[in-house]
């Protein structure tokens, strides 16, 4: 009985370090998977990039209150306060109606327009 006793013991030993190792191993992979991921980002903090996405919500929503602007039609991007439209719309007074809702919104620093008229 003591035998079994003590092979328990030394199994029970090498399934917890092998647990760790696990851990460890899946540990390892997930940071290298996260920091070669936020290598790729652009300069921007996460209090930039909050604002940017609370920018880029107002104007889709001051697009939606528009009428004549089909928001589907106008993808919308911030970044750094920098606004930028594209897609393609009906005229070229959609476009200069979606400029001019976009630069009204505040905290927009400028607005880079990549849209056309069909």
């Amino acid at each position: 009985m003591t035998v079994v006793l003590v092979q328990y013991s030394v199994e029970s030993l090498a399934m917890k370090q092998l647990k760790r190792s696990a851990a460890a191993v899946f540990l390892a992979v997930m940071l290298a998977t996260t920091m070669g991921c936020a290598a790729n980002l652009p300069d921007e903090s996460a209090g930039e990039y909050v604002d940017d996405a609370v920018i880029t919500t107002k104007v889709k929503a001051a697009m939606l209150d528009r009428p004549t602007l089909k928001s589907f039609e106008i993808h919308v991007e911030t970044f750094k306060g920098v606004v930028q439209l594209r897609g393609i719309v009906a005229s070229q007074s959609i476009i200069d109606e979606a400029v001019k809702v976009a630069r009204s919104i505040n905290g927009v620093r400028s607005v880079e327009n990549y849209m056309r008229a069909m």
